[in-house]
């Protein structure tokens, strides 16, 4: 039986379609949602911003709030309430990783541009062929 269900979410389209999918497979599971900040570096775009936080932690929670509330809204529309978790790294190595306290990953494909399409599409891949826990990738 399905019980804890990992849902990591970017704010694409393909992770909202991930989250829908774990919430009409898995009505009675405890699902959580996890956002992965990338490491802070001068080419990734809002995440060079963390560096300069005092607090990343901090910072990287602010930002994920642009991911979480359109998951609770999604999640309250079928009545249910969702766990968030922020995890800051290599989004595949970060899911791989917080993997082992669930029971299954619902991984989107890819996100709706071409630069989303290559990082998670390779993202979902990786996590497939790493994942302790088995995947569904959600297309």
């Amino acid at each position: 039986m399905t019980s804890r269900v990992l849902v990591p979410m970017n704010g694409s389209e393909m992770a909202e379609k991930a989250l829908e999918f774990a919430l009409e497979t898995y009505p009675d599971a405890e699902i959580t949602v996890l956002n992965v900040i990338g490491v802070p570096s001068w080419h990734m775009g809002d995440a060079a911003g963390l560096a300069l936080s005092s607090d990343l932690s901090e910072a990287a929670e602010a930002q994920t709030e642009i991911v979480f509330e359109p998951a609770r809204e999604l999640a309250a529309r079928h009545n249910t309430k969702i766990k968030t978790i922020v995890g800051v790294g290599n989004p595949s190595q970060a899911i791989t990783k917080r993997a082992e306290d669930f029971d299954i990953v619902v991984i989107g494909n890819h996100g709706s541009d071409l630069s989303s399409r290559l990082l998670i599409g390779n993202v979902a891949a990786t996590v497939t062929r790493r994942s302790p826990i088995p995947v569904t990738v959600v297309g």
